[in-house]
């Protein structure tokens, strides 16, 4: 007997997903970090509204961009992935050839179209993330063969990071690094390979840093932060200045005194210092434990993964945002030494701003695709209606 149509029409309970959880973090970063933002760029030379306007259209960006990414069939992209990643590295080369890349403070990181400038290294960690995963999707049966399994992989991950490097940018060249090893372990490479090349790496990269007089300066003041306030760990000593000063309550928004020239960079690489100084210890421990809900949701999605690929290109992007998120967190209250890496959803920052809208859109699609029920599911469900 078929029940009455109003028996019939089965209820739709609100279900909260990890996928659900990570979008409410996500825009509540964002929110925090157009408030600071604004009091951030309050010295800036267009105004306080200067930097907040570029943040709102790279915003506006960002969510169109992960809107498409959200709607797109990511196993048809994957035809894409060898193009979309030699795309970037041209983009990396171009970045480096004067009088086309453009020169920031001695680095290279920026292709200019109009008045319009992007970083090529922030798309480039994402398409190494999708040129890795399609590959090692595709060869998950040769994992164990030295060439296939281990040397092609690293070389993927390396041409990228080189590049990076060579701009030079250590921090984002390491962090492209540690992911690209961070996803072959995961698809089950061997630790034979893996740990001395990780070695090698390693030391390597300590070599470059410690040849290289910038980067040596910086280690050498943070070892010693009060001696070298005055130089190397000048900008340190005032984010620790600023974090004391706004204590548990903060100082309110608008009131501190940091972005008055005192703290440089204070709208990008230490801004969560100017939310120290004027939202407290509550906002920045509420900033530290919406990461770390993006973090345990996204492992808690992970697990639905229906293949290699998806699964590693999840984990990638989840990496991305939060690997980013620890490395600016240390750096900023003097956990490790000084490196200009913005911090995720909150810094001022256009092409940092559209690889967030690109990684929180595909953790959306997938969302959409693992959490649909299952062909068995969806009989027993309408044999639950008609019954």
């Amino acid at each position: 007997m078929v029940s009455s149509p109003s028996a019939a029409v089965p209820r739709r309970h609100l279900t909260i997903t990890p996928a659900s959880v990570i979008l409410v973090c996500v825009a509540a970063l964002l929110a925090i970090g157009l408030a600071v933002l604004f009091s951030a760029s309050s010295n800036a030379k267009g105004g306080p509204t200067s930097y907040l306007y570029k943040q709102l259209i790279f915003l506006a960006l960002a969510l169109g961009a992960g809107w498409i990414v959200a709607r797109a069939d990511l196993e048809h992209l994957r035809k894409y992935a060898w193009i979309a990643g030699a795309i970037t590295l041209v983009g990396l080369v171009l970045v480096l050839i004067p009088h086309i890349g453009i020169s920031v403070k001695g680095s290279r990181r920026w292709l200019g179209f109009g008045g319009v400038r992007l970083q090529i290294s922030e798309f480039a960690k994402l398409a190494m993330v999708f040129c890795l995963s399609h590959y090692l999707a595709l060869n998950q049966n040769k994992l164990h063969d030295f060439v296939k399994g281990f040397v092609l992989p690293c070389a993927i991950t390396g041409v990228f990071a080189v590049l990076i490097l060579a701009e030079p940018d250590f921090g984002t060249a390491f962090l492209t690094g540690a992911i690209g090893v961070i996803l072959l372990f995961l698809a089950g490479a061997r630790l034979r390979f893996l740990l001395p090349s990780i070695a090698l790496a390693l030391t390597g990269f300590t070599v470059l840093v410690l040849h290289n007089p910038n980067r040596l300066r910086r280690i050498t003041a943070f070892m010693d932060v009060e001696a070298n306030r005055a130089e190397g760990a000048y900008q340190l000593w005032q984010a620790i200045l600023a974090f004391a000063a706004g204590g548990v309550q903060g100082v309110g928004i608008g009131n501190g005194r940091q972005q008055q020239s005192f703290l440089p960079e204070a709208h990008t690489d230490f801004i969560f210092a100017i939310l120290g100084e004027e939202m407290g210890l509550i906002f920045t421990l509420l900033v530290v434990g919406l990461f770390v809900t993006i973090f345990i949701a996204g492992l808690m999605h992970v697990r639905r993964a229906p293949n290699l690929f998806q699964f590693l290109l999840v984990t990638g992007s989840l990496l991305l945002i939060c690997l980013q998120a620890i490395i600016n967190l240390a750096v900023v209250t003097g956990m490790m030494p000084t490196k200009g890496m913005s911090l995720p959803l909150i810094s001022a920052g256009g092409s940092n701003l559209l690889l967030m809208g690109l990684l929180v859109g595909i953790i959306i699609n997938t969302s959409r695709t693992w959490e649909r029920p299952r062909p068995l599911e969806r009989k027993r469900a309408l044999a639950e209606v008609v019954a």
